[in-house]
């Protein structure tokens, strides 16, 4: 079965959980784990199945790219909260993600420097002249 156009599903009176993951590519687990988290609300169906509006798709979205920026679920639930409240918090999600590409940027000199003392370890190996481990397991 083909996904929800995301415009149809926009225009949709709500949503069922299955539905969302079919249009957020999110597996159903994980937008249960999110709505246990407090982090999407949703209302319920007579049927007491979970009724998502258009908008949980945007912040689906949202959680997406701050979760790829491991920003801690608390933090993602403060900032939803903030955009729920209609607070814009533009510069607190760019902060959040200048501080992350400082963080990568540092992880990615350490592991540089790590690679070439590994590089440089290597290149200067001596064997010990004792006997190989191959040679030895025969004996």
């Amino acid at each position: 079965m083909d996904p929800l156009p995301l415009a149809a599903a926009q225009d949709a009176p709500g949503l069922r959980i299955g539905e969302m993951a079919k249009i957020s590519g999110f597996s159903v687990k994980t937008i249960r784990f999110y709505c246990d988290q407090g982090l999407l609300h949703t209302a319920r169906s007579e049927g007491r199945y979970r009724i998502f509006s258009s908008d949980s798709l945007a912040e689906l979205e949202i959680i997406r790219a701050l979760r790829s920026m491991d920003v801690p679920i608390g933090e993602l639930a403060r900032i939803l909260e903030v955009r729920r409240a209609g607070v814009c918090n533009c510069s607190v999600l760019k902060d959040s993600i200048a501080t992350k590409l400082l963080s990568i940027d540092s992880r990615i000199q350490e592991l540089q420097m790590m690679k070439s003392e590994l590089a440089r370890l290597l290149s200067s190996w001596q064997d010990c002249g004792g006997a190989k481990a191959e040679d030895a397991a025969k004996k």
